[in-house]
């Protein structure tokens, strides 16, 4: 049911743009659209983002965002907010999607001209941040989806243990073990690199 309360005058749109991506959930259930376009114009750029760090590839990222968000629209009641967060429970479904996404994909051949040197003013800036995001990037796939989607949900999404935990439907003890062992292989991968990005798994 939807739980929209009205403490001064506004419109319906105002009210629902204020509510919790929870209460807008509720609306959700009862198929009111305004609060389910409210909720993709929220989150639809941040979660294509998280997605895109998956798959590498924008068209694809958006499918998964737009498939999850189909699933949000047609499955409302399997969101519970009394045991997650709404961002956590949609991360879940997103993220979960674009690992069968990647397992399904067939790796792209190199675009032609692919290495032609970059020239412009600051080129040798992005392209040293370019090769450490390749270090980082290649040496992440050489851990297992379970490590790789620890490590990502620490460090580059700013997850607590506990919600990462919940995404990966893990317990706090046993996300916090697989952490350990995802950061002390990428930190034998990096030493074995010499790059300086050890620090960031020190």
């Amino acid at each position: 049911m939807c739980q929209v309360t009205q403490t001064q005058p506004q419109s319906s749109q105002q009210l629902l743009d204020d509510s919790t991506d929870e209460v807008l959930v509720s609306c959700v259930r009862g198929g009111d659209r305004q609060a389910f376009s409210v909720l993709v114009t929220r989150h639809g750029m941040r979660f294509r983002s998280i997605a895109n760090r998956v798959l590498g590839d924008l068209a694809l990222s958006e499918e998964v965002v737009q498939d999850a968000f189909v699933t949000l629209w047609t499955k409302a009641d399997a969101f519970d907010p009394e045991r997650a967060k709404f961002t956590t429970w949609f991360h879940r479904v997103v993220f979960n999607r674009a690992l069968d996404m990647k397992r399904r994909k067939k790796p792209d051949a190199l675009p032609e001209g692919y290495e032609v040197a970059d020239t412009r003013p600051q080129a040798d800036h992005a392209v040293d941040q370019t090769t450490q995001m390749a270090t980082l990037s290649a040496a992440m796939e050489n851990l297992s989806d379970r490590q790789k989607t620890a490590l990502t949900l620490s460090y580059l999404d700013g997850y607590s243990n506990s919600d990462a935990a919940d995404i990966m439907a893990l317990n706090v003890k046993a996300f916090e073990s697989l952490l350990v062992r995802a950061r002390a292989k990428m930190r034998d991968m990096l030493k074995a690199e010499k790059t300086n990005l050890l620090s960031v798994f020190g």
